[in-house]
């Protein structure tokens, strides 16, 4: 188990649980420096969280848990809320709020202002909102006067960002063209800020206009990421909300928990390709979904959520569409211990035996979940928990995030694409890749759009990108700015919690240092 101890992360298993208890680590967290008042308010809270031990866990568990095999992702050893939490916000919109005194919103200000007093009482695993709702759609229908709403509308998108720290914060825009769409990609060039990351859901319903504005801007501020909307409406049976990193959810549900496995770390308990697939993985496979279970367990029935929010209450989520995420890193490193890979030549994202081995492990661990029923997962699901390509930690070394091939070895984008793809039909709650376009690119921004109408096309789920002189950057899922970590570098307090996982990203994975692709 290890949890965030703010710019720290600890293993719970290398510290004295006295220290906590005693007092030691709450007095070194409340006389830190380089952390603001609220980063301190969640970091004594986690302390205290973790004094307790309610989740019965396995001895081979520990096991894992302490050869950091398998992470909770710094959930906290008592969870009680979801970990990711996905509102119906037209909902919302269309019947305002009894517990909070509102009412429907009539013009652009009432909108943003309400939506603005919602995400305060929206929680998650970070203690702030994951997802914002499909904001364009949300707010187009308050748009009668272009000027005023492009204020209003700007205001809201600084308020968020100064208020929601962490940008694990995640909205949507599209399919559809929308006057309010449009103002939100304009007020993100201009703002540069990295709260909130934001995804295009790109279909056939797209406007060629909106996606060539939508890589523009991502050139200039690493956001939006494009989603491939077909896809993930067949896999959730409709609306969906993509959230925190590129976490695809049920609207009106959301993820009580998400488990991962390092898999690279995991090759190694392996004697052979065979003992892997006949000991190992079914082994670790069936002590995960037990942890996602039993965590849920507790969420669901102990801690008293589902039986007293106000979201519940009001309809703005339904228990039936929570679930449990898998997640898996370090594919490739896996497969390239396994193989014993040594030559580029031989290695995950080049050989294609390598390849087929990786897509052998990640669809042998899919029909695992599948199988696996169980009255924590909702009826929604068909009681199946969900697999996730997991992006990785800040102290991840020599493991890869997802089935991603290791940053500096990728190849050429066609066949980047071609080998990712296959991937992500396995992974509905999350799966993408990232690249990095020189800013020549600028001059031809239709190519960018050829080259991802080809990626969703070949079955890839998920694309993002980012300009190579840009200040906000995209480290795995999530959005930072390289300013403000060099502010870090320095020892001065950052307003993003998310800063320092983005500063320990870029020190221990590279994850900065990602193959830069050129134009013509």
């Amino acid at each position: 188990m290890i949890f965030l101890y703010k710019y720290d992360i600890i293993t719970l298993y290398d510290i004295n649980i006295k220290d906590i208890l005693g007092g030691t680590m709450i007095l070194e967290t409340i006389k830190r420096q380089d952390l603001t008042y609220e980063q301190k308010l969640v970091s004594l809270a986690r302390l205290a969280e973790n004094t307790l031990d309610v989740i019965n866990k396995s001895e081979k568990l520990k096991e894992y848990m302490k050869k950091n095999i398998v992470c909770d992702l710094m959930e906290g050893e008592a969870p009680y809320r979801p970990r990711y939490i996905v509102p119906d916000y037209s909902k919302f919109m269309d019947q305002g709020s009894n517990f909070l005194g509102l009412e429907v919103p009539k013009d652009i200000w009432e909108a943003t202002n309400n939506l603005l007093i919602l995400y305060k009482h929206v929680p998650s695993i970070t203690t702030m909102p994951v997802y914002l709702g499909n904001i364009d759609y949300l707010l187009e229908p308050y748009i009668e006067n272009e000027e005023e709403a492009y204020r209003a509308i700007k205001l809201f998108l600084k308020h968020i960002d100064s208020t929601i720290t962490d940008s694990f914060c995640h909205a949507n825009i599209g399919p559809r063209d929308t006057k309010a769409g449009r103002i939100i990609l304009k007020v993100m060039r201009e703002l540069q800020l990295p709260t909130p990351n934001l995804t295009l859901k790109y279909s056939e319903e797209t406007s060629k206009e909106l996606a060539i504005d939508a890589i523009k801007t991502a050139l200039s501020t690493a956001k939006p990421s494009f989603a491939n909307d077909d896809m993930f409406k067949k896999d959730f049976k409709g609306e969906y909300g993509i959230v925190s990193c590129y976490n695809g959810l049920k609207i009106g549900g959301g993820a009580n928990t998400l488990i991962r496995v390092r898999l690279g770390a995991l090759a190694k308990e392996a004697t052979s390709i065979e003992d892997f697939f006949s000991r190992v993985l079914p082994e670790v496979t069936k002590e995960v979904l037990k942890f996602i279970d039993d965590r849920s367990k507790f969420i669901m029935e102990e801690s008293g959520f589902f039986q007293s929010s106000f979201l519940v209450k009001e309809k703005l989520i339904e228990q039936e569409k929570f679930t449990g995420l898998f997640g898996f890193v370090g594919l490739a490193e896996c497969v390239n211990t396994l193989l014993n890979a040594k030559e580029k030549k031989e290695k995950f994202g080049y050989f294609q035996i390598a390849n087929e081995l990786g897509e052998r492990i990640v669809k042998s661990m899919y029909s695992f979940i599948e199988n696996h029923k169980s009255k924590y997962a909702g009826e929604f699901f068909e009681n199946t928990h969900l697999l996730h390509a997991q992006v990785g930690i800040d102290t991840d070394v020599n493991e890869s995030p997802g089935c991603r091939i290791p940053i500096g070895e990728e190849p050429e984008m066609l066949e980047h694409i071609l080998q990712s793809a296959p991937f992500h039909r396995y992974c509905p709650s999350g799966i993408g890749d990232i690249f990095v376009f020189d800013q020549t690119y600028k001059n031809n921004l239709e190519a960018i759009l050829d080259i991802i109408r080809g990626a969703f096309a070949n079955g890839m789920r998920f694309y993002s990108l980012y300009g190579s002189n840009s200040d906000v950057v995209r480290v795995t899922g999530y959005l930072v700015k390289k300013s403000e970590m060099e502010k870090l570098d320095r020892g001065e307090q950052v307003l993003r919690d998310t800063t320092a996982l983005g500063k320990g990203a870029r020190d221990n994975a590279k994850a900065l240092e990602r193959r830069l692709r050129y134009g013509k």
